[in-house]
């Protein structure tokens, strides 16, 4: 009984109010260990299984009640599919793409998310990605939910050759690749690829 009032809680915490009956009936359903995990730089959740132990999931706590779902249903598709196969798919092969496609169906309306996140979401969900990094407009608007500080953008939304600041760094904006923007650091003249969804100051 506790295990259940403190996962309704977390949810309660962290997800849209119209989706908490939804992701408490996921966890009721598959009885996976869930952690709200502190804050992680290279990923947002994660699945894992471990053979004679339960499947554990893990959400990033930091991140906005939008972002914390589609990251929740994210890993319960992870589960479903290794309940199903095993190991035998690849970790965001077609039957991933499928079962967390179908995950998002009940939840992709205007009661869970704002317009500006719906969008966006309806188009990710057609074919999924290994990240929503990798989405642009959907991690924009994730992004704007957040929005930190009135002076950060994210680099895809500066100008070609329009100067920032990142990391203390001053950088030049160059072109587009997929998910990266080829930058120039105005000090040293040196090239990086820079995530298109990375915060940084306009100067």
């Amino acid at each position: 009984m506790e295990a259940k009032i403190a996962m309704r809680k977390i949810l309660e915490k962290h997800v849209p109010a119209a989706a908490v009956s939804y992701c408490y009936g996921l966890w009721e359903r598959y009885q996976f260990d869930f952690v709200a995990s502190k804050p992680r730089r290279t990923r947002l959740g994660d699945f894992r299984a471990q053979l004679g132990y339960r499947e554990r999931i893990t959400v990033n706590v930091n991140l906005n009640p939008y972002n914390f779902l589609i990251t929740y249903l994210h890993e319960v598709a992870h589960l479903e599919v290794y309940r199903k196969y095993k190991r035998r798919q690849p970790p965001h092969g077609k039957a991933w793409k499928n079962h967390f496609s179908g995950l998002l169906i009940p939840v992709m309306n205007e009661n869970n998310f704002p317009l500006s996140v719906l969008t966006p979401l309806l188009k990710y969900a057609q074919n999924p990605t290994a990240s929503t990094g990798t989405h642009l407009p959907l991690m924009q608007a994730l992004k704007n939910i957040d929005a930190p500080q009135t002076d950060m953008v994210m680099v895809s939304q500066v100008s070609e050759g329009q100067l920032f600041r990142l990391n203390q760094k001053v950088f030049v904006r160059g072109t587009l690749r997929r998910t990266r923007v080829v930058c120039v650091e105005e000090a040293s003249q040196k090239k990086y690829l820079v995530a298109a969804h990375a915060w940084v100051e306009k100067i």
